[in-house]
Formats: structure tokens, sequence, C-alpha cells
């Protein structure tokens, strides 16, 4: 039998102006979850790409061994014909069609000529459902399924192709903690009973060290070392510091300043369901921040903190939207989007790629949208001064890119990030309202992202920040709301919020 199920070796990719992978080598042995670590743009989705076809033979350097065999895949369908198959962040499912049809789709089940056996597609597809867990009933439309369970679906998806190498992009960013722990346990069991070797790509890494076998960090497209278990000590320290090429002290930066003032308030807040106007989604909603606090807003998955930031934000959530927004002691009316920027009220998307960013434009273009009354005369956008805007930004924020000319579809999630950032930090405001800001970013790139809130704070703006990963709130906010089923639920002070007194909060509201 083969040591090792796959090798990559010196694979060599580049890109307009970037090398993405420079000699870059990989070893997988088989029946493992082998864990890819590394910075956002360190070349990890990259590396995967080349592997599942993405990238075909010819646009790299370099040679994939799978099972001794030397594969030159000109595309996805070849390389899931070696029993390799990804499954990115973005996940690639038809909201319209139900559990069966996306697990076969490109994969159909036929009978005799071009026709598809439905009988036989329900019956496979039923049968991996239980090998996952995944009990739905197989002609429930995907868009009804929560994250997890779609999650689910395109393991199910994988394994209809009769997976062996099963790479997953960051598959737990999108997902609570339980379905993030449900997840991770399917790995260990896809493993143990069925084989399935496993590549998992995460920043989360409480969740790497829990179930990886051996663990590569790859730093600036190039490999840095490979941590075995029970061979090497693996701590998340150690990791972070194979990633950024230093040791972090500290995960988050320390904040000197005073707290100033209420300056913003948001008073009675009620909101209805805009697809069910009966549905109470936000119920009596009472908050207060100050100048120079960041205030965060902790709960589980569906407490209805996007919705309430949303809400806020130009009414861009729900129906029958009623109560009062103070701001520097007047109240203030914001029914559109418009209304909330001209009032200096910014909110960064926890959605980047749909809501908070277009894609297909450049890096300049997208940090000066918001503003661009700022950088125009006579509705002429000036574009100089975009472009020095946007070298400004892309120093401040470290933004890493070819040229501000870049697409901002190219550039890693965490530098995608890093661009919504910038176009709200340069519209100005005076209340930052940050939609998991960090979510799909490296230790070391959300450590400049906190760096950038405390400077924003210390500037006298007011940060109000939700975040599912507990760790974060608690270790960058001043006061935090605790929300749940719509309500506020408990207010804590940064020297009594600990996990088990926000958790204590949400337990006792039911």
């Amino acid at each position: 039998m083969e040591q090792y199920v796959l090798e990559m070796r010196n694979i060599v990719k580049e890109f307009p102006g970037v090398k993405a992978l420079d000699n870059v080598n990989l070893k997988v042995k088989p029946r493992q979850i082998h864990a890819l670590v590394g910075e956002n743009g360190a070349g990890k989705s990259t590396l995967m790409n080349v592997l599942s076809g993405v990238y075909p033979h010819g646009t790299y350097s370099g040679d994939i061994v799978v099972e001794g065999d030397v594969c030159e895949f000109k595309n996805i369908k070849e390389s899931e014909a070696k029993g390799i198959a990804i499954i990115h962040q973005e996940l690639a499912l038809i909201p319209t069609l139900s559990i069966a049809e996306n697990v076969f789709l490109g994969n159909e089940q036929v009978g005799r000529g071009p026709v598809i056996d439905w009988d036989k597609t329900r019956t496979k597809t039923t049968e991996m459902m239980k090998k996952v867990g995944l009990d739905e009933h197989i002609d429930t439309r995907v868009r009804e399924l929560g994250m997890g369970k779609q999650q689910l679906v395109e393991i199910v998806k994988a394994l209809a192709k009769d997976v062996k190498i099963l790479i997953l992009d960051e598959p737990t960013a999108a997902l609570n903690d339980d379905d993030s722990d449900h997840l991770l346990d399917l790995l260990l069991e896809l493993k143990e009973e069925h084989g399935i070797t496993s590549i998992i790509i995460s920043h989360k890494l409480n969740e790497v060290t829990k179930v990886s076998d051996e663990i590569t960090v790859v730093r600036d497209g190039q490999t840095i070392e490979t941590l075995v278990k029970g061979v090497d000590e693996i701590t998340e320290d150690r990791i972070i510091k194979g990633m950024v090429g230093r040791e972090l002290t500290d995960r988050f930066p320390k904040r000197t300043h005073d707290v100033g003032e209420i300056c913003f308030e948001v008073k009675e807040w009620n909101v209805y369901d805009p697809k069910d106007e009966t549905k109470h989604k936000l119920k009596d909603i009472n908050i207060n921040t100050r100048k120079g606090e960041v205030v965060g807003i902790a709960g589980l998955m569906g407490a209805g903190r996007t919705e309430f930031a949303m809400s806020v934000f130009g009414k861009t959530y729900g129906k029958k939207i009623s109560g009062t927004v103070i701001k520097d002691g007047r109240e203030i009316k914001l029914n559109t989007v418009k209304d909330a920027i001209n009032e200096g009220i910014a909110y960064t998307t926890e959605d980047r790629k749909s809501a908070g960013l277009i894609l297909g434009d450049d890096i300049k273009r997208n940090i000066t949208l918001a503003s661009l009354g700022r950088i125009s005369k006579n509705l002429v956008v000036h574009d100089n001064e975009e472009v020095k805007i946007g070298e400004e930004y892309r120093k401040k924020l470290r933004i890493k890119s070819s040229s501000i000319l870049q697409k901002t579809g190219n550039l890693s999630g965490g530098n995608q990030q890093k661009v919504v950032f910038s176009k709200w930090i340069f519209s100005d405001p005076d209340v930052l309202i940050l939609d998991e800001p960090t979510r799909g970013i490296d230790v070391g790139a959300k450590y400049e992202i906190y760096t950038v809130i405390n400077e924003l704070a210390e500037n006298g703006k007011t940060i109000i920040m939700i975040s599912s990963e507990l760790p974060e709130i608690l270790g960058m906010c001043d006061r935090i709301y605790v929300m749940n089923e719509g309500r506020i639920v408990g207010e804590l002070g940064a020297k009594e919020a600990s996990q088990e007194n926000i958790m204590q909060c949400i337990m006792q509201s039911h």
C-alpha cells in the first residue's frame, strides 16, 4: 500500500504580478485528517484549486501524485474521477432544487437512455443522508435548510461521487458551535468507518488541533512545516508562530483611552419578519453606546443580532419597524441606507461577497464606493484622488494585492474583508456596526483588524460589534449586550463578562 494517498511536489502557481505558490510540497497519508493552515493570501485555497483541477494542468508547474499515479487534471471532472472532491467556502448548491436534485447534479443517475432514474436517485440520496446524520426529507428545497445542514448536503454530494480525498475549505466559518462540532465528528466518522481522507483548511485553530492527524503550515506561498500528532507538540501558539513567522504574545491589542458620554441610543425597537408580518422578530430592544466605546452583541445563531443591525441601518431588514434612534441627543430618522450614511452610521455586513463588495470591480473603487461625493466634483469622480485613497488604505490595512487595480474577487477572504473595512472607515462614520468582522480571517489579519477597531475607538468613534466568537467579544469589548430570540436578555461590563456569564443570560431567558 502506498505510504501517501496524495503528494504534491514543487507546485508553483503564478498570477499576474503575484507568485501565489512557490515550490509547495504536501504529503497526505491515507485515512487521515490533514489540516492546511496559514494566513489569508498564504496560498492554501490556491493549492487546493490546483489539486481539484479548478486550475488545470499547464497553468502551474510541479506534480500531483494520487495513489502512486502522476495526475494531470484538465478540469474538476477529471479530479472527481480520481476520487477527489472539493467543498468550497461558498457552497455550490442550487437553493431552489431539492436535496436529492442537488446531490446528483452533474452526476445524474440514469436508467435506460438519457432519462434520470428518480427511484435510484432517491434511494441513494436517502442511504447517504443516513451516513452523515442528515435527518431531512429528500424533497426539501436547499434554501429551507440552515447553513449546517447545507454543508452536510455538500458532503453527501461528495460521497455520491465515491470520494476518497475530501477537501473542505473553511467548512465551519459560517456555522454555529453545535453545527461545527457535528461536522468535525462526522469527518472523524468518515475517516474511521469509510476510510475517507480529509484535507481541511481552517482558521479555527481549536478545531484544527482537535481533529487533525497532521497539520501543514503555509506562509507566503511556501510550506513552512508539517506537525504530526503524537510526535510534535501541537498548540495554537506553535501553529500561530509558523503562520505569522513570529510569536503572537497577545491575541487582542490593549486599549488605553477613556470612554466618553452616550452618543447613540436605540429605544423600544420592534421589528416584524419581512416575509410574515405576524412574526415579531425583535422585541423592545434598548441599547446605548458611548463615544470611544466598543460594545459587543453576543448571542447564539438566530438570536436576531444581524436583523437588529440591518433594521437600524436604513431599515434594510424587517417590516412594521417602530422605535427611536437618538444620536448626540437628537432623534434621527433612518429610513434608507443613504439616511444612515448621511447621519454618520456605517454597517459592515457579515456576507461580504454578496452584500459588502462588488467583486468584479477593483480595490480602489470598492473602497470609495460609499463616499464618492468626497472625491468628486460636479458628479465627476476625481481619478487621481481615488487612486490616492486606494493606495492609502491598501497600505494602512496591509491589503495583500498586486495593485489597487486588482479585482476584489481575486483577493483572499481576509483581504476582501479589509477592503470592506476600508470602505466604511473612509466614509468617516461616527457609529460603526461590525457584523462578524473577522469571519474566515486568520489570526494575524484578525490582530490587524482589532488594532484598526481600537484606533477608531481612540478617535472617539462608537463601535458596535456582533460576533459569534465569544473570545473575540470578551477580548475586544468594554460592554456586552446578550441577545436571545429577538430580545436583550443581559448586559455585562468587561470585568464581569465571561463565557459562562453570557451563556447563563441566554439559558435563563428560556
